[in-house]
């Protein structure tokens, strides 16, 4: 349930716990009974977070209904950007022409093949 504020003529602002579905009902002031309307007199708390957590509920927010388009993304990513690549960039892929080094292949006295670093946890057929 949500904490509403409510001011009250003689013994000034207060606040209350009560459902969404009374939030427009004046509550009676605790310390005099008379009944009080609600007022908004602070900010919500959104606005006391710290800027990073501010930002990340603003993404989240944004992208619950309208997620970002490659355009979009490119644009807050540019070129050589680390946080989301290995490091490397388009130069360094399309100028590699070096083949593949090839897989360690180990065989048993039975003639079973086995590929020791490809994955360790499967079984050879």
């Amino acid at each position: 349930m949500p904490v509403y504020e409510y001011l009250c003529d003689d013994c000034g602002p207060f606040k209350d716990l009560r459902p969404m579905a009374e939030c427009d009902d004046p509550q009676s002031c605790p310390h005099c009974e008379t009944m009080a309307p609600r007022v908004i007199l602070t900010a919500p708390n959104f606005f006391c977070m710290p800027a990073d957590r501010r930002k990340a509920h603003a993404v989240n927010e944004r992208s619950s209904h309208a997620p970002q388009t490659l355009a979009q993304y490119k644009a807050a990513h540019g070129p050589g950007c680390g946080c989301c690549s290995s490091g490397k960039t388009v130069k360094d892929k399309s100028s590699s022409d070096k083949k593949k080094p090839a897989r360690l292949v180990t065989k048993s006295r039975t003639g079973a093949k086995g590929f020791p670093t490809a994955r360790p946890w499967m079984i050879s057929h």
